[in-house]
């Protein structure tokens, strides 16, 4: 009979995971409770910080102060900073007194900042310690409840101040004499973050030290917590999502997407959309101006798509590599002028190709079809040299406006290839008519 009890028990867990989106808080509620205990614990400590909070906030008082009290600080702290301001208070008032303090802490940093990730929790060692008192300490440590591998294994080496001195792993106790002390096999050299250091700059600081585990120090060296990296994964997660929402040319959702407020979806789409509107108006004007030309050579027209989109797609391109770049620290502030010079070259190589097809485009054409009149030859060039001038240009825009958008203190995300191809698209009719204006003078104009 288990074998089956077992497969329903899965089934109602599975079934609970994918329908979660979609249920009321209500029915949330009542498809948790059907949960064996510690299926509903890896249920409970899976679900992001603000499904946490409304599954709590929906229980009644005595389950609340149960639930919060199997979270270590860091994600209880996550987990209030979710709810509504009104409620947090008695959530605070459910912890036991020291976790409170260490919430309490965690919650006076903003949530993007290294402290507002770390965890207050960590093994404290002093440097007088022998390593058979530091191993006993773990030991203890490990039988009291301390979560996390990566909390287990590194004790950190304080001075009476709490100031860093050095880490030692558990790997370098147990292969070292007994009565040597702590500070003979500590490392010194210790990469640490500061409390106010941005989520994104700790998360390249993972990727390049490789650990799972960094301290966080203030001012003077006092050691407030470590973040590990289980939390740093999340801060990926959650940077790679609005990177993208916001690089399609809209605000981050800050929620999932079945989730949001269908009203606030609208606001945080609508808002953009305008804008990429209203500047697609200057285009309108672009070839309004360039009108007395459209009339005299309307071939121009049949070839204002290919132009600007062209322009649009470069730009939107070289947005997307230098966006990445700056993202992963490839590419700094400093870099500005090599950025240009790279892709300067690059949009003229790129030019000169898409330049070369479109002319080959309108002369096989023609020879096929007789489509562009006795002047084609010279319509030919225009599109060649506009493509050129375009696709430079794109290349150019598209690859300055990140790094103008980091320097004024905007995310550089904001530079969307919907915005770039805006900005690129007025910017190509003017040079598509200049070209044409210069090569079909006494031509056709």
């Amino acid at each position: 009979m288990s074998a089956p009890m077992d497969q329903q028990r899965d089934l109602v867990a599975a079934e609970l995971e994918e329908t979660w989106p979609l249920l009321s808080t209500g029915e949330r509620v009542e498809g948790f409770r059907l949960l064996p205990p510690e299926e509903a614990e890896e249920f409970f400590f899976d679900l992001p910080a603000r499904d946490q909070a409304d599954l709590v906030l929906a229980l009644p008082r005595a389950e609340r102060r149960l639930w919060l009290r199997l979270l270590p600080p860091d994600d209880v702290a996550d987990l209030i900073q979710e709810a509504d301001p009104e409620e947090r208070g008695d959530l605070l008032a459910l912890l036991d007194e020291t976790t409170r303090r260490e919430v309490t802490a965690l919650l006076a940093y903003e949530e993007d900042e290294a402290g507002g990730l770390m965890s207050p929790r960590f093994i404290r060692v002093r440097p007088d310690m022998t390593v058979d008192e530091a191993i006993a300490y773990l030991r203890r440590q490990a039988l009291a409840g301390i979560q996390g591998p990566e909390l287990l294994y590194y004790g950190y080496v304080l001075d009476a101040d709490q100031r860093l001195l050095g880490v030692v792993s558990l790997r370098q106790l147990l292969a070292a004499s007994p009565r040597t002390l702590v500070r003979d096999v500590m490392e010194t050299d210790v990469v640490t973050v500061p409390e106010e250091m941005d989520q994104e700059s700790v998360a390249r600081q993972f990727e390049d030290s490789d650990l799972v585990a960094i301290p966080v120090i203030d001012a003077v060296g006092r050691m407030k917590g470590v973040v590990t990296v289980d939390d740093i994964v999340d801060v990926v997660r959650e940077e790679a999502t609005e990177d993208i929402q916001k690089y399609g040319g809209m605000e981050a959702l800050d929620e999932p997407y079945l989730q949001i407020d269908f009203l606030r979806m609208i606001r945080k789409r609508a808002g953009w959309l305008s804008v990429l509107f209203i500047s697609e108006m200057f285009t309108t004007s672009a070839m309004t101006f360039f009108q007395a030309q459209l009339e005299r050579a309307i071939v121009l027209s049949l070839f204002v798509p290919l132009i600007i989109s062209s322009g649009g797609n470069s730009g939107s391109q070289a947005s997307t590599l230098i966006i990445r770049a700056m993202a992963v620290g490839e590419v700094r502030l400093r870099d500005w002028w090599r950025v240009i010079r790279r892709e300067l070259t690059a949009g003229l190589v790129l030019g000169a190709i898409l330049g070369a097809i479109g002319f080959l485009r309108v002369v096989t054409w023609h020879a096929a079809f007789g489509a562009y009149g006795p002047a084609f030859g010279h319509v030919a060039l225009v599109v060649a040299f506009s493509v050129l001038g375009v696709v430079t240009w794109g290349t150019l825009a598209g690859s300055t406006l990140p790094m103008l958008l980091r320097r004024l203190g905007f995310d550089p995300a904001s530079a969307s290839a919907p915005f770039v191809a805006t900005l690129v698209d007025v910017t190509g009719i003017i040079i598509y008519f200049s070209v044409a204006v210069v090569l079909l003078r006494g031509i056709l104009l």
